[in-house]
């Protein structure tokens, strides 16, 4: 299990999976400790990557890197969608989150990252994701996991009855992103991943990021289809410089969208089987 270790003035991500590598972040500040009906909750002023959330010992996002996680789990999917029109203007979200805590304490230390939250569009349902998803079926153009390390609660967005679930909440040309794990650590899940997921869904690509805060510096992405027609590595909008600019995006862009699903060669060999080439 992941441990949180606040050693004088600085914390220390640590896990049994990795040992002898730990992720450090200088403290200037703690602003908020608090265990919640399901986790512990840790908000820290850092030296140098601004207000950090942790749930569970486990980095969850800072102020001067999240904006990479964010943008890669989200355009992916959306640019990807066979609709983009939606994608230039989406009429409605679901958030769900089990946790009234953890929104409580964004809204008040993360201000900027939870503003979204007072979007008329966006309808926050405070409860089980996982019982959500499969009580809604066909109702969803692109779902997106932002799931934590499969510990504990977590551990059911990793099965393969959730990724049947939500192949059943999508709508026919549905596309759907999870959180897909780093593989400096942890490619044997990856692997389980992909072919849990390559046995439902008739589209499967994997796409890797950068985000410094987060284990190995790395993060990767699942996404699937629907439509066997949809090609996930090409972005459907080819966005300029300006728009990007206009869509306040800072990491992604369709060259980036691109780049993102060539795979180091190490982990091409470890996928062989699992992954289209």
């Amino acid at each position: 299990m992941t441990e949180s270790r606040v050693d004088g003035k600085w914390f220390r991500e640590e896990d049994p999976m990795w040992a002898g590598y730990s992720v450090s972040l200088k403290i200037e500040e703690i602003l908020f400790h608090e265990k919640s009906e399901y986790q512990d909750i840790l908000v820290f002023k850092s030296s140098s990557f601004g207000v950090v959330l942790v749930l569970n010992g486990v980095i969850q996002c800072t102020e001067r890197d999240e904006f990479t996680y964010q943008e890669m789990i989200a355009h992916l999917p959306l640019n990807t969608h066979p609709n983009p029109q939606k994608y230039k203007s989406v009429n409605s979200v679901v958030l769900c989150e089990i946790d009234q805590k953890v929104i409580d304490v964004c809204r008040k230390y993360l201000p900027t990252m939870a503003g979204c939250l007072d979007d008329p569009r966006v309808t926050i349902h405070v409860g089980d994701g996982i019982a959500y998803v499969k009580s809604h079926p066909g109702e969803f153009d692109v779902i997106i996991t932002d799931a934590p390390d499969p510990i504990g609660v977590a551990e059911g967005l990793y099965q393969k009855e959730f990724y049947e679930d939500m192949k059943r909440a999508l709508k026919p040309n549905g596309v759907m992103c999870c959180q897909g794990e780093t593989s400096w650590f942890d490619l044997p899940l990856i692997t389980r991943m992909l072919r849990d997921c390559r046995s439902i869904f008739p589209c499967v690509a994997y796409a890797v990021g950068n985000t410094p805060t987060y284990v190995g510096g790395q993060m990767g992405y699942v996404l699937c289809t629907l439509d066997p027609k949809c090609k996930l590595k090409q972005p459907l909008n080819q966005y300029t410089d300006e728009q990007l600019t206009a869509m306040n995006v800072r990491y992604y862009s369709p060259e980036v969208h691109v780049a993102s699903f060539v795979l180091p060669f190490h982990m091409r060999k470890a996928l062989e089987g699992v992954l289209d080439t």
